[in-house]
């Protein structure tokens, strides 16, 4: 019996391992692929061919899976689009989002704590947006609203998919359309912060949807807990701050140093 045991842990370890290699393999590989061949076309084949679960169903579960697992595809997908919108010379932002991506999928990706779900729907929201305004600055603003859209729903349902509220349809809902509105009244002046030659860019719009997203399903989550024992009291900190630093980055540092 010891020996069924040891011969079980090391086959645990074993095949733990070569989890943890594939998905280091993913996370570089989605980002030097794209860098190389200087097409993302490459890089997202890549990303959603890791999903292939997500089809390995009936397909009246298809919806379902995918619904599921937009938080997870909005992170690959903009970390590929991201590394190309740097463009196919090596910058430090690639090593920065092939190490983000590996983090993702080797540690934050597998935690489904209420904190962690908060947490990951931020990282999506602050990705997602920063590539959907990137991407599309020289489209129609149509493009940006339906994928800030998309953004906003995803977030919001992939946090309060595992909350006490049966019913969150209407509040995912609604947080994609203040997604989507927010980002028509952007999308005419886009701002990016950009920093040296690092590569990195922060569309401002992306650090103001991030806030609210935190705001938002964190009081969400907040009110759901409490019910009837609810008071504004317990969720005025955050939001107030929230709303305050909101205000700060719009009336302080809207002098664009990137305009595209």
């Amino acid at each position: 019996m010891s020996d069924f045991i040891l011969a079980r842990k090391s086959r645990n370890i074993a095949s733990s391992m070569v989890h943890v290699m594939m998905n280091i393999l993913l996370g570089i590989g989605a980002v030097l692929i794209t860098l190389l061949s200087n097409n993302p076309l490459l890089g997202l084949i890549l990303v959603i061919t890791s999903k292939w679960r997500v089809f390995a169903v009936r397909p009246r579960y298809y919806w379902i899976n995918l619904k599921s697992n937009l938080v997870d595809y909005i992170v690959g997908i903009s970390i590929v689009l991201l590394a190309y919108s740097a463009g196919n010379s090596f910058l430090p932002i690639h090593i920065i989002l092939a190490a983000f991506y590996c983090i993702w999928l080797i540690f934050l990706k597998p935690m489904s704590s209420e904190k962690a779900n908060l947490m990951q729907s931020l990282v999506a929201v602050f990705l997602g947006i920063s590539a959907s305004v990137i991407m599309t600055s020289n489209l129609d603003s149509v493009v940006l609203i339906i994928l800030a859209f998309i953004v906003g729903y995803s977030a919001s349902r992939h946090v309060l998919v595992q909350s006490d509220d049966r019913d969150y349809t209407l509040t995912t809902f609604v947080c994609g359309l203040v997604f989507a509105e927010t980002a028509w009244l952007c999308h005419a002046w886009n701002i990016i912060y950009t920093f040296g030659s690092t590569g990195i860019r922060i569309p401002q719009l992306t650090l103001i949807l991030t806030i609210f997203a935190f705001a938002y399903n964190y009081a969400r989550q907040l009110i759901i807990k409490k019910q009837q024992d609810y008071r504004f009291k317990d969720i005025a900190l955050p939001v107030i701050y929230s709303a305050i630093l909101i205000l700060i980055i719009i009336i302080w540092f809207s002098k664009p140093i990137f305009n595209i």
